[in-house]
């Protein structure tokens, strides 16, 4: 594949958007404005009655299992997988759940229980802590789960905002959905961002790089039956950087360039790109763009902000406040055995799938 782009804003065969490929890792790399990619595919066999797997968990090193032995984890989780509290700091947390549950819990006081095509979007800003556990509810079959956690940088005047959690629930997310001369579909989720015919966009979080108006971030995931083609559309302005990542599928075509096995694509902003689906299955992509923030990244673990000396008051902050201490008795909380999806945040007003309650 070509390390450096020849592309044209109208591609040509003699063209390619494809900047560089590399195989998928975990977690998978990403371009400013974001940080961090995670794909989470866990077969978890059937409950016990703790919500956790009902097999032995001997062999496993619980509080830090990333396994994948009999093809799922446990993470950080000791009985029930998932991510006990832990803090943030400086970034935004985009978590699309395409099968499965997440419980959330935080130091703000909200819990939520969101799955089955839900997005939770998650303002760290200034500081939060939360846990997200994987509760499995079933006891006579498996509970596979399957998610993206996506880091999204915020630029260092929004670092300290206030923290805020918004949910797109699965029925409000917009879908564009075409098919192609021969009668395959391309179906597109468009979780942030503008598609045409897709519907309106969703809001970002009003802090958001995403809710800048020349941002152009978009989030989108993409399913393609065996066969169909479809063209990616250019981004809306100059400057955009996008990673297409090929993640089910057996193999796809990129603006013409054979695909064969999962990999990361950087592409180009300002070309439309082809893809085909060559395989005999379903090929799946998820898309991230955005414009770059271009700003000093200093990481320390879960904490994203501009300079080493930020960083460093991070730390004597959350040493001396705790971003707020943990108000749950437990450090990794689940909501029950209800299947219910729901959320009640920290000003008491809850949610549920097309129901809001005051």
């Amino acid at each position: 594949m070509p390390t450096e782009s020849r592309c044209h804003p109208t591609p040509t065969p003699a063209g390619s958007a494809i900047i560089k490929a590399k195989a998928l890792g975990f977690p998978w790399d990403t371009i400013d404005p974001f940080l961090f990619c995670a794909y989470h595919d866990d077969a978890y066999p059937a409950a016990n009655a703790e919500m956790g797997p009902a097999v032995s968990l001997s062999g496993r090193t619980l509080g830090q299992d990333f396994s994948r032995k009999d093809g799922w984890s446990m993470y950080h989780g000791q009985t029930v997988p998932g991510f006990p509290s832990h803090p943030h700091r400086g970034f935004e947390t985009v978590t699309i759940v395409r099968k499965g549950l997440i419980d959330h819990s935080d130091s703000l006081g909200a819990v939520a229980r969101f799955g089955r095509g839900d997005v939770q979007w998650l303002t760290a800003g200034q500081g939060i802590v939360h846990a997200e556990m994987f509760p499995l509810l079933a006891t006579d079959t498996d509970n596979p789960l399957e998610l993206f956690q996506i880091w999204l940088n915020l630029p260092a005047r929004n670092k300290m905002v206030a923290p805020h959690f918004t949910m797109f629930w699965s029925q409000d997310i917009p879908h564009h959905i075409t098919q192609d001369e021969a009668g395959r579909s391309t179906e597109v989720a468009v979780i942030a961002g503008r598609l045409a015919d897709a519907g309106a966009p969703l809001p970002p979080p009003p802090d958001s790089w995403a809710a800048q108006a020349d941002a152009d971030v978009s989030i989108w995931t993409l399913r393609m039956d065996p066969g169909a083609s479809w063209t990616l559309p250019a981004a809306a302005g100059a400057g955009t950087q996008r990673s297409l990542y090929f993640f089910k599928g057996q193999s796809v075509s990129v603006d013409g360039e054979a695909i064969n096995s999962h990999a990361a694509l950087e592409l180009r902003g300002d070309c439309a790109v082809a893809l085909v689906n060559t395989g005999s299955s379903v090929a799946e992509f998820l898309l991230l763009q955005g414009k770059p923030i271009a700003e000093p990244v200093v990481q320390y673990g879960p904490f994203v902000m501009n300079t080493q000396a930020e960083i460093r008051q991070t730390l004597a902050d959350y040493q001396r406040t705790q971003f707020g201490g943990w108000p749950w008795e437990d450090s990794a909380p689940v909501h029950g055995r209800s299947p219910e999806r729901f959320a009640r945040h920290p000003d008491g007003r809850e949610e549920r799938p097309s129901i809001s309650i005051k």
